[in-house]
């Protein structure tokens, strides 16, 4: 039996997410959550938590000593937290991106995170949940939907978007767990990568069209200094 999911009620301004968290949700449904993401209005707080709080708050270095606890090797423990982190911040966002060229705003003062039970990550939250999407694309003009002037423009807002988060993430991932910054930011990559590879075969669209959006924002990053390549640098 599949668990309840967030129902976007039918007003304009949050239509166009609705949709799209709809069809996220639809990429897999036997786990609705891996790739979709809720609206924060329509959530209770328990078991959400704000990224930037939580950083602050020591809860990722909670996260990973609750994972070396139980992991034989704490390396992995500590990749494996990262992942989680990752996936939360750029990972669902390029589930989007990959599928349809449109992109919510993964900013880290509006990104939320869910935790499961046994305190792993298990969902994702928005405070704004307006659309980014290209000229022309269909649904531009509709309340909750701002067009940027072209792909480039897309990819090069979501890296702005994105870094700051997974700065910080990075930085604290560091801190408690010593995994190192090159490690870190291939593990971006392999995010990245990931949901261009597997997003279009779940979703039925063109794999060469995901791969393409996916290098696209590889470059974008790249061109911010980040090592989510072997050429890159560290600034």
């Amino acid at each position: 039996m599949l668990e309840p999911v967030t129902v976007c009620p039918p007003r304009d301004s949050v239509l166009a997410f609705g949709r799209a968290s709809h069809r996220l949700r639809a990429l897999q449904p036997e786990h609705p959550r891996v790739y979709a993401v809720a609206a924060m209005a329509d959530q209770g707080k328990r078991r959400w938590w704000r990224l930037a709080d939580g950083i602050r708050e020591g809860r990722i270095e909670l996260m990973y000593r609750r994972h070396a606890a139980e992991m034989s090797n704490a390396d992995i423990a500590a990749e494996v937290v990262a992942t989680a982190l990752i996936h939360a911040v750029v990972g669902r966002v390029m589930a989007l991106v990959v599928s349809e060229g449109r992109a919510w705003d993964p900013g880290l003062e509006n990104l939320w995170v869910h935790t499961d039970n046994d305190g792993g990550i298990d969902w994702a939250g928005l405070s704004d949940t307006t659309i980014r999407v290209v000229d022309g694309d269909p649904i531009g003009g509709q309340d909750g939907v701002v067009a940027l002037p072209c792909e480039p423009a897309l990819y090069v807002w979501l890296a702005h978007r994105c870094v700051p988060a997974l700065t910080l993430v990075q930085e604290a991932m560091l801190r408690c767990a010593g995994l190192g910054v090159r490690r870190f930011w291939g593990l971006v990559a392999e995010s990245i990568v990931g949901a261009a590879t597997y997003v279009p075969a779940l979703s039925g669209t063109s794999s060469a069209e995901g791969a393409r959006r996916g290098q696209a924002v590889l470059a974008a990053l790249e061109d911010r200094g980040l090592p989510v390549r072997r050429t890159c640098f560290v600034r």
